[in-house]
């Protein structure tokens, strides 16, 4: 496979996670939202809408200055529900020739603590919905940045947990956890997964 930072094969697809709406702005469920609004300030450029029934957001990751060689991207975010976020995901890695190696996913994680992140290829959906619609649809070895929500407390239904905002104590974080799950995703497409690895997943 070429490194990570070859440009000629066009650009990588990364997709944050969520649920359309003002009233799940602030859900568990939205943090890859959260992300991909954070990669698209980063890239000075704003979101559109695309056939594809997502939102998209172009241009090239990199330190300012060095723009020409940067890997090019597409950030988006899926306009449909979290359940059938892989027609949107789908429809964009055809229309832009994005092979599912170079596709980054980003979504909220029950199984790790809060403020942990794990970069990965490949592997289950773990009873995630928008996982389970993506791998129907791309088969299973895209990358993933898992941001760590936790578990429920007690007996809490999870989709009750994760259409929840952040407490107010995770809220004091989250703005530092969401720009660190950013840079994650900048250096797994830049350095390459390994390298992204060893720095970032706890």
């Amino acid at each position: 496979m070429a490194d990570a930072t070859e440009t000629t094969q066009g650009p990588w697809l990364i997709v944050g996670l969520g649920n359309p709406g003002p009233q799940y702005a602030g859900n568990r469920h939205n943090v890859g939202f959260m992300v991909a609004d954070l990669l698209a300030e980063r890239l000075g450029g704003s979101f559109r809408a695309h056939k594809s029934r997502a939102q998209v957001c172009e241009g090239r990751l990199g330190v300012p200055g060095s723009a020409a060689g940067a890997p090019r991207v597409v950030i988006a975010k899926p306009m449909t529900y979290m359940n059938l976020s892989g027609g949107p995901t789908g429809a964009l890695a055809s229309w832009l020739k994005v092979p599912v190696e170079r596709i980054v996913v980003v979504h909220d994680e029950l199984d790790i603590d809060y403020g942990a992140l794990r970069l990965k290829r490949g592997g289950g959906d773990n009873g995630h919905n928008g996982l389970k619609s993506i791998t129907s649809t791309l088969g299973r070895e895209y990358h993933r940045a898992r941001f760590g929500v936790g578990r429920p407390p007690g007996r809490m239904d999870v989709a009750a947990f994760v259409l929840k905002d952040f407490s107010t104590v995770e809220r004091k974080e989250l703005d530092y956890l969401v720009d660190r799950a950013a840079d994650a995703v900048e250096a797994l497409v830049t350095q390459g997964l390994e390298r992204a690895q060893s720095t970032f997943n706890s």
